[in-house]
């Protein structure tokens, strides 16, 4: 009979690989991952530093971009009006010569800030002047007022701040004894006064919207006349807006309704005192153009 064979211990375990347990799991980076279609990670990694990193990075600029736009905008309103009177006085010097056309365009600017300040008084944003060679200068706003005496304010405050201006120009003129000041302050004189005529979009026309609305046709007429005597494209783009704008409004006002009546409804008084600014700026200026007057010489 043959002894029994010794049982034997069990192997020892080595340090990393416990009794019973499957060795530890060490990634290598090749495996795929579960749920990716078997695409290393690696690989998904590259793909979004590639392609949607860029993208991010370029979003993130056209953001600070536009940030820098919007804080610049009341810069680039600046900009655009000093374009616009650049522009104009080049196309003015080609005639008059650039030092007359310079101080022409800031007479014009002068006009428009008469505006700009009157809306701004009402309450209503304005924007800046916008110079158009060889028509003007325009601003832009959502109303002239609430009514009708609100809209006179507006109308007369660029015919008054301008006759300022071209006042200035005729005190340099008797100082200084210099012909530019002289034709400066002549040039304005008739500027401001051709608003004065009462009709829209005229300033004279919003005036008269404060008094007596039916002198729209006067100062149409008057447009016609003025157009025939002394051709001008310009004079007939005006006239052309004017026939536009007096039937609108006079078809408005004839129509009546609630609103409309409140808008033309105006004090007596506050007629009287639109009428005493609009018939003595009329007097002013026709006084400056007579004693700006230069006479033709050959």
């Amino acid at each position: 009979m043959e002894p029994p064979t010794p049982l034997l211990p069990p192997p020892a375990a080595t340090p990393f690989e416990p009794a019973g347990l499957p060795a530890p799991y060490e990634p290598t980076g090749l495996e795929p991952d579960p749920g990716t279609d078997g695409q290393p990670f690696s690989e998904r990694r590259g793909f979004y530093r590639r392609r949607i990193a860029p993208l991010g990075a370029a979003l993130l600029a056209l953001l600070a971009k536009l940030k820098s736009i919007i804080l610049l905008a009341p810069k680039l309103k600046i900009l655009l009006t000093a374009g616009s009177m650049l522009v104009s006085v080049a196309a003015y010097g080609s005639i008059w010569g650039f030092s007359f056309a310079a101080g022409f365009v800031v007479l014009l600017l002068v006009h428009e800030l008469g505006h700009v300040i009157a809306l701004r008084r009402e309450g209503i944003k304005a924007s800046a002047p916008m110079f158009i060679p060889f028509v003007g200068a325009v601003i832009s706003a959502r109303s002239l007022g609430d009514n009708a005496l609100a809209e006179a304010r507006v109308g007369l405050a660029g015919p008054l701040l301008g006759s300022v201006g071209s006042a200035a120009s005729i005190a340099l003129w008797q100082i200084t004894g210099n012909d530019y000041w002289q034709a400066l302050g002549f040039t304005g004189c008739f500027l401001n006064l051709f608003n004065l005529l009462p009709v829209v979009p005229l300033d004279g026309g919003r005036a008269m919207a404060a008094m007596t609305p039916w002198m729209w046709f006067v100062g149409f007429g008057a447009m016609v006349v003025l157009a025939f005597t002394f051709p001008n494209p310009i004079i007939w783009i005006i006239v052309l807006f004017a026939a536009f704008e007096t039937y609108k409004r006079w078809q408005l006002l004839r129509r009546g309704g609630q609103q409309q009546q409140e808008y033309y409804r105006v004090r007596t008084l506050d007629r009287f005192l639109v009428a005493a600014v609009y018939l003595s700026l009329i007097a002013l200026l026709v006084a400056g153009m007579n004693a700006t007057h230069l006479s033709a010489s050959l």
